[in-house]
């Protein structure tokens, strides 16, 4: 199983970024997606999420409103919208899949992407 992270980049602060991950997963269908993110000196921290068949969605907090996750199972992509990037959006973000139920905890995903840069500068 293999997670491909794509579309990171350095942006300014109000700019837009799409960032996409491709899975070489054989039943892409059967796993929740999600999205967490990594900034210098701090955990890993949740991001978003997106059920099996898309209808379902998390969002943290500060992602509410500016982010939107999407998924495309015949393509086997996950794609996480970012507007109105802020400083703070700074981070190394990873795609992660996970069968079964829907979390917002890094430790229950079973697969993980290698990560793709973003930089917001102000």
């Amino acid at each position: 199983v293999q997670l491909q992270a794509s579309g990171g980049g350095s942006v300014q602060a109000g700019d837009s970024l799409r960032l996409s991950c491709t899975a070489s997963i054989r039943a892409f269908s059967n796993y929740n997606m999600g999205w967490f993110r990594r900034a210098p000196g701090q955990q890993r921290e949740f991001v978003a999420a997106i059920s099996w068949n898309g209808h379902t969605k998390f969002y943290q907090d500060s992602a509410k409103g500016r982010f939107t996750v999407s998924r495309d199972n015949q393509k086997k992509t996950v794609d996480l919208q970012m507007n109105s990037l802020k400083p703070e959006d700074t981070a190394v973000y990873y795609c992660a899949a996970r069968r079964f139920s829907m979390s917002k905890a890094d430790y229950d995903y079973d697969y993980w992407g290698q990560g793709t840069q973003v930089t917001v500068s102000s």
